[in-house]
């Protein structure tokens, strides 16, 4: 390699190392959309991108952004991708990856062959290569300090070669992109967004809101298979299938709740409260004003005297940010070490003021179910009471029309909502799956979801109260 071209390339590396946008567009001419950018941005600073897509969006464009910036912007590294036939893999990516070197600013660096695409002068070490998902071999032997995977249609490739990939990245500048249609309920692409998501970045991206995306296909496949059905679910809102029978709020829900964005109109503060009862589970504190969910506050091994101190000082700061809130409901599940906290709640109101009034409502999960006929126990009715709002919240916003619960941006918190499994009782009664048979499926206490639960549930027999005293 001439020094010129070598400089060049250091040039590269320096200025684009993490803006893989501005590459696009300076380089390629590639101008991506709004979650292009995103996918492309949290690429470069995360080990692990997950895209399910409906289809039509220009996700093989921005794959094919991501090989090239990765190729040309890292010392030797290895671009490894792969889709599950030779036809997805050949004639649609590999192709697009030619379309945009070809136009590009680094054409006269690289050299494009049906399988490789190589730095010209360091063949050996510094390429990218395309090879199908039929053979776990086929993903190793790879080891280089900058290396990339990108898994097109990442759904339909096998769990043996996503392990076999996921086995391969153990170096720190290891990097994993997967998109695709969301045709299965089952696997590392499906886990990537569900029991799993907390290890990667994560995007859903609709046909329906894509400009790239023809609307008159959209509206042809609605008339066709019907809006709820799974051709439409997956093809177009880049859906997964409906979710397994068993699991009691699909990712939908609470996703939706996440892209929405809701007024915090009431003059009520609700905080649910779950404390924790063992060394690695979360004490967490959810405030909620109407619809709107406020970001969680998490804490480790705190005892219930500086729990229930946080829990006033979150009601003292959303009253100061909320002036018109006069009712603060606190709602703690108080079964174990909970009670400690609900008694040093109770104490609190007998000898502090405050400028609203002041509720405390003890909720046992384990306990009688209000709704007893179709409820196992008042856990699982506070859980499908969030479920309940979550529901109209998408039906509102599939309809068009304003969103009714806005949820923070919290990965940890959908992934517990959407993995809690459900069965029937014998008396034909709902019952949420057991903490303890969670942590046998390799899953953590969900903290977060039981504390967004108890911020949704019913507010009925409050038996301490804090009236504000005459003149505030």
């Amino acid at each position: 390699m001439t020094t010129k071209p070598y400089n060049v390339l250091v040039d590269l590396i320096e200025v684009y190392w993490d803006d893989p946008v501005a590459f696009a567009e300076d380089i390629l001419e590639f101008y991506p959309d709004e979650w292009q950018k995103k996918v492309l941005n949290d690429l470069a600073h995360n080990p692990a991108v997950s895209v399910r897509s409906g289809q039509g969006v220009g996700k093989t464009g921005v794959e094919a952004a991501a090989i090239l910036w990765y190729l040309c912007c890292r010392p030797n590294p290895k671009v490894i991708c792969t889709a599950p036939t030779r036809q997805q893999l050949n004639d649609v990516l590999w192709a697009e990856v030619a379309k945009w070197m070809e136009n590009s600013l680094v054409k006269n660096f690289l050299k494009w062959t049906k399988t490789k695409v190589y730095m010209i002068g360091n063949e050996e070490r510094w390429f990218a290569t395309a090879r199908t998902a039929t053979k776990p071999e086929n993903m190793q032997g790879f080891h280089e300090e900058y290396m990339l995977f990108v898994v097109d249609e990442a759904s339909g490739v096998a769990d043996k070669i996503m392990e076999a990939i996921l086995g391969t990245l153990s170096g720190l500048e290891n990097k994993l992109l997967m998109m695709g249609n969301p045709t299965r309920t089952s696997g590392v692409f499906y886990d990537s967004h569900h029991k799993d998501r907390m290890d990667y970045k994560t995007h859903k991206v609709s046909s329906w809101d894509s400009p790239r995306a023809s609307k008159d296909n959209i509206e042809r496949l609605i008339r066709k298979y019907g809006k709820e059905s799974d051709a439409v679910r997956i093809r177009v809102f880049g859906e997964f299938p409906k979710a397994e029978p068993d699991v009691f709020i699909p990712l939908e829900l609470p996703e939706t709740a996440a892209e929405t964005v809701v007024e915090p109109q009431s003059r009520v503060l609700h905080l649910g409260v779950d404390v924790a009862r063992y060394g690695d589970d979360e004490t967490v504190i959810a405030p909620r004003i109407g619809g709107r969910l406020f970001e969680l506050q998490g804490y480790h091994k705190q005892g219930t005297s500086e729990t229930s101190g946080r829990i006033i000082e979150t009601a003292r700061h959303y009253h100061r940010l909320y002036p018109l809130i006069n009712d603060v409901v606190v709602k703690v599940d108080d079964d174990g070490v909970g009670g400690g906290v609900t008694d040093q709640l109770e104490e609190a109101l007998r000898t502090e003021v405050f400028p609203f009034s002041f509720r405390i409502q003890p909720i046992g999960n384990g306990r009688r179910a209000e709704d007893s006929e179709h409820y196992d126990n008042r856990g699982t009715e506070i859980w499908a009471t969030v479920r309940d709002w979550l529901q109209e919240n998408l039906s509102q916003y599939l309809q068009g029309k304003e969103p009714t619960v806005q949820f923070p941006d919290d990965e940890k918190l959908i992934q517990q909502l959407t993995t809690r499994k459900y069965r029937m009782t014998s008396k034909g009664k709902i019952a949420l799956e057991r903490k303890e048979d969670m942590k046998k499926r390799g899953l953590e206490s969900p903290d977060r979801a039981d504390a967004v639960a108890l911020a949704f549930a019913s507010d009925e027999e409050m038996p301490w109260t804090y009236e504000r005293p005459s003149g505030w």
